[in-house]
């Protein structure tokens, strides 16, 4: 099975301050163990960058050289697919926008959606369900539910 990667989640693995890393690392290990694959957005590559080097985020931010070395590692990892947006996600980006009536507050989040959704990305790896829930398009897997699966 393949696993859209949200942000968070990729946070929460990558930082030592992140409240569920040890929950996120565990299911990262149990996913790859089983022979399972990921996919990541060049959008959270972006973001994740930007949420690891804010210090009114985490005490102790990354620096700029790290987090971009921690994401280049992810984008290169073997078990890890690469999936971009196209016109077509383009276009159900906008449409979710209209009619789930999201304001700017919901744009990357719509985006990414979007954008696994178009590649045939069923199950997402989050630590904000509620901010997928609404596309009703995807399994919402947090790092807590996973450990609880037999």
């Amino acid at each position: 099975m393949i696993y859209g990667i949200d942000t968070g989640f990729l946070v929460s693995v990558e930082h030592a301050e992140h409240p569920d890393r040890a929950a996120a690392c565990t299911t990262l290990s149990r996913l790859l163990a089983d022979g399972d694959r990921l996919a990541v957005a060049p959008q959270v590559i972006a973001e994740f960058i930007h949420v690891v080097t804010d210090p009114h985020r985490f005490r102790q931010p990354a620096g700029a050289s790290s987090a971009r070395l921690a994401a280049r590692n992810w984008w290169t990892a073997r078990q890890v697919d690469h999936v971009f947006p196209d016109e077509e996600t383009v276009r159900q980006f906008l449409d979710r926008l209209d009619r789930l009536k999201l304001g700017r507050k919901r744009l990357l989040d719509t985006l990414l959606a979007a954008t696994y959704h178009r590649a045939g990305i069923r199950s997402l790896l989050t630590t904000n369900p509620d901010d997928f829930r609404a596309f009703d398009c995807f399994d919402l897997i947090t790092p807590s539910s996973m450990i609880a699966r037999p």
